[in-house]
């Protein structure tokens, strides 16, 4: 299979040849022309914007289709397909005025359309919107999306959470590439950094359909840092202070493009102290050090385009075992900590028929993880290697019926050299084939598919019979078919329904077949079970928006069965002075969904109010709770948007009202949890001295030092509170 990819690439780099090129010119509804509009080719990874006359140009562009999207601020985003081309070509776009969030072009779903065009509900946040929000991390920020939580241990370790499933069943994807860190540990975090990261796309259910195993419960796709536009060249420095860990956040970064080549580079370095509680002591060992590096090549011409993209991660956790004790500044961690260094290598390429194309991501991802317990030599370490691969033809469109074929799967192996066995060495493939199939017409749109995948885990034997890290060898296969059908349309002009049912299925993972003995960071000690079976479900979900010029409104709703649902429950019996979990199987469901709207009152064109409420139950099929399902939450938002003089532009203020309800329905070892209210502000905009401009915020999260314990902490069962407040201060310069 892989020569086979490596001969497509080579073979049809060259077999087309044509000097294209598009040009025109933007302009509002009073045929006014508009500067510094973003005009963009996602295919392409290539970008322009418009001059002061509303002009811009591509040169070099293939015969075959791709896309231009034309993004302003203040404007809906607009979306032009394109399948023939002329040597020359005139495309004149007029942009209305919009005062809600921006149009995206979803990358994550096989079509691209726009969110307004797209069948499933995708949830899409820029990075710069998620960190005006004053986070830490990267996963602090997106659980402030509606339907998406975290599992945390402090503030270094967070797990997502949609709708109320975790662990290996949620996919997450960076620069096209599923990532593989050994995810199904509780104390095993998101291993991204948000420098150099574009958006993120959330689908909130299962996308199996698309991206086979792991994707039942729903898929977290990170979209890089775009290239510079052609022909230009730009560098930025930022960095950020948050007063409660004493952290530091500093990124450098730089890119440049000509008209065929493109190249980037950035740079990060985050520290941080132990964190503080409301009452002011910090909780020890809690502090992290993270180093990231990200770069990136691409070259495009009227055939194809090619992007080769390379992320190191180096990460230095440490592990909190005696909760509040040794109070200290420092951020050199103590024992027992992590050391994690992860290397991912993509490379993405697009080839151009004359109505036709084909897409290839091909993905490596080496995870090295270790941890010590009382010393520099490692007790336990996991060395996974894995490499994957994703071709989609995209067929010529047939009237208005648009037909993708793809084939994906992985090649992956677990070694351990440590003397600790979490584990056992093992390889696992997967290897799935789809269709997928999109007809639109009028106001309403049909997307349908049907998938099939193998996954086959092997594993070695290892260790002494009746002693922990004991594993006696494996050899299991999964199969699984699953489809999906997805119906949009406009009820009328401002209101628009969605509905989708679709299936999923999860193969369980090593740890849940295989595991034998204490997992330090859960404090238990867990039992496999190799005779479990492959999880099955499936979910609908009903999506309705109105949206006009000053009020917008969502209500989405879903219900989602699950056959065969994994998870631990306690036996009674202790091991170690730990108590024993083991892996089982029971039928589940889960179901809830979400509420929001946007008021943009008119005359008042500088006030935003947003609301939002969202809620899940997950039960076992004798109606006994799940357990680690979030607490309901209600958020508001009050923000302003202003400008002063000449100096200060694109400013806002915000204040913020988090209320996280009690959640009292928990698992039979889980214990209940109280409410909490936070209260968040935040500041920022542009700052204009001369010729040279920086971006500023400054947020104040938890801002009355409110003594919490969220239900999802992990920490949450020695009763150590969340951070306390936490004044956030950032600045980003354009060099």
């Amino acid at each position: 299979m892989k020569k086979l990819i490596l001969a497509l690439i080579l073979g049809f780099s060259g077999i087309l040849s044509a000097q294209n090129s598009v040009s025109g010119t933007v302009t509002n509804l009073e045929n006014q022309p508009l500067a510094n509009v973003s005009v963009y080719a996602p295919e392409l990874h290539k970008g322009t914007t418009t001059d002061t006359n509303g002009k811009y140009e591509f040169k070099n562009l293939p015969n075959g289709s791709f896309r231009l999207s034309f993004t302003f601020v203040g404007f809906t985003t607009q979306s032009k397909s394109i399948s023939k081309l002329l040597k020359e070509n005139t495309i004149d776009i007029t942009l209305t005025e919009s005062v809600f969030e921006m149009d995206e072009v979803v990358v994550s779903t096989p079509f691209n359309k726009l969110q307004s065009q797209n069948v499933m509900k995708v949830e899409h946040e820029s990075i710069k919107t998620l960190q005006q929000k004053g986070t830490s991390t990267l996963i602090e920020g997106l659980a402030t999306i509606p339907g998406v939580s975290q599992i945390s241990t402090g503030t270094s370790i967070g797990k997502p959470v949609i709708r109320g499933l975790s662990g290996n069943r949620v996919l997450v994807y960076s620069q096209g590439v599923r990532i593989e860190n050994q995810q199904f540990g509780d104390e095993h975090g998101l291993g991204l950094n948000d420098a150099g990261v574009e958006s993120v796309e959330v689908i909130k259910g299962p996308a199996s359909l698309l991206y086979g195993s792991d994707a039942l419960g729903g898929v977290l796709y990170f979209n890089p840092e775009k290239f510079a536009d052609a022909n230009t060249f730009k560098a930025n420095f930022s960095q950020k202070y948050f007063t409660n860990t004493q952290g530091s956040n500093s990124s450098i970064g730089l890119k440049t493009s000509t008209d065929n080549w493109k190249f980037l580079a950035r740079g990060s370095f985050n520290t941080h102290s132990d964190y503080k509680i409301a009452d002011g002591d910090r909780v020890t060992n809690t502090r992290y050090n993270e180093t990231d590096f990200k770069t990136g090549i691409g070259y495009s011409n009227s055939s194809f385009s090619s992007v080769l993209r390379y992320n190191y991660n180096k990460l230095d956790l440490g592990m909190p075992e005696d909760g509040i004790a040794e109070q200290s500044s420092s951020k050199n961690t103590m024992f027992p900590r992590q050391g994690i260094f992860n290397h991912l290598l993509s490379l993405n390429n697009v080839i151009f028929f004359q109505n036709s194309k084909l897409d290839v991501d091909l993905g490596y991802i080496a995870n090295d993880r270790s941890e010590f317990e009382d010393s520099n030599e490692a007790s336990l370490h996991m060395r996974l290697n894995t490499f994957n691969y994703n071709a989609k033809y995209h067929f010529p469109k047939l009237g208005k019926i648009e037909t993708i074929l793809g084939v994906q799967g992985m090649h992956q192996t677990n070694k351990n050299s440590g003397e600790e066995y979490l584990i056992p060495d093992a390889t696992t493939n997967d290897i799935g084939v789809f269709g997928t199939a999109n007809y639109e017409w009028d106001n309403s749109v049909v997307q349908a598919g049907l998938r099939f995948d193998n996954r086959n885990i092997t594993s070695i034997a290892h260790g002494t019979e009746g002693e922990e890290g004991y594993f006696l060898p494996l050899d299991r296969s999964f199969d699984s078919f699953n489809a999906s059908l997805g119906y949009k349309t406009k009820l009328a002009e401002p209101l628009t329904l969605r509905l989708n049912v679709a299936t999923g299925f999860r193969a369980p993972n090593l740890a849940e077949l295989t595991s034998n003995g204490v997992h330090e960071g859960t404090n238990r000690y867990e039992i496999g079970n190799a005779d479990l079976k492959t999880e099955q479900n499936v979910q609908t979900d009903l999506n309705l928006e109105f949206k006009n010029t000053h009020f917008e409104f969502f209500i989405n709703g879903f219900y989602n069965h699950v056959n065969n649902y994994i998870f631990t429950s306690p036996t009674g019996e202790t091991r170690d002075d730990n108590d024993v979990f083991a892996y089982v199987q029971d039928n589940a469901k889960l179901y809830g969904g979400e509420v929001g709207l946007h008021f943009h009152p008119h005359p008042l064109d500088w006030l935003h109010f947003e609301t939002s409420f969202e809620t899940v139950t997950g039960k076992k099929q004798n109606n006994d709770y799940l357990p680690l399902i979030p607490a309901n939450n209600w958020n508001n938002t009050l923000r302003t948007e202003f400008k002063i003089k000449n100096w200060f532009e694109e400013g806002y203020a915000s204040l913020n009202v988090s209320s996280t309800f009690a959640q009292k329905n928990v698992s039979g070892f889980e214990t209940a949890s109280d409410g909490y209210t936070l209260v968040n502000l935040g500041f920022g905009g542009t700052v204009k001295l001369g010729k040279h401009a920086f971006d500023v915020n400054l947020n104040g999260n938890n801002l009355f030092d409110k003594k919490y314990i969220a239900h999802l902490s992990r920490l949450k069962t020695d009763g150590i509170p969340n951070i306390g407040r936490n004044i956030v201060l950032g600045v980003n310069f354009n060099l």
